[in-house]
């Protein structure tokens, strides 16, 4: 049987995109994600429960994620997992769970009326060898939950 890797998350961004370039001239973005869950306990109290994500976006994704992201935009990512791990300065072996994102949809409300920007899709970025750019159109209604 083979596996499934996905994750769906909504979440609010905790800093801009870090964007960075390769070589070759290409784009990574980098950002942490809040997700929260609010509840209420046995007593009727209401609590809140947040998980940070480290997002790591590619290529033209990553290049529109920088022009139109910021601080506290309310997103929708799409990717899957990916652990990393290193070795720091001592020695000690170090490990990094990220989300690589290759759906992304701004959720942020209009602010004066008008398109504030675009939303961005972009599907099947498996890595370092697509070169497609995402495409950009219209808001849509139909919201993958």
């Amino acid at each position: 049987m083979r596996g499934v890797n996905r994750v769906m998350l909504i979440g609010n961004l905790g800093k801009d995109p870090d964007v960075q370039f390769l070589e070759g001239n290409i784009a990574v973005a980098k950002f942490s994600l809040a997700t929260t869950e609010t509840f209420k306990d046995r007593a009727g109290k209401l609590i809140s429960q947040t998980e940070w994500h480290t997002v790591v976006l590619w290529r033209g994704l990553a290049e529109l994620a920088q022009k139109y992201l910021h601080k506290g935009s309310l997103v929708y990512i799409e990717g899957r997992l990916r652990t990393r791990s290193w070795e720091d300065k001592e020695g000690n072996k170090k490990f990094a769970t990220e989300v690589v994102g290759d759906n992304l949809i701004m959720l942020d409300k209009r602010t004066d009326g008008g398109p504030s920007h675009p939303p961005i899709h972009q599907e099947g970025m498996e890595g370092l060898g697509n070169t497609d750019t995402p495409s950009i159109g219209e808001p849509s209604e139909d919201l993958p939950f």
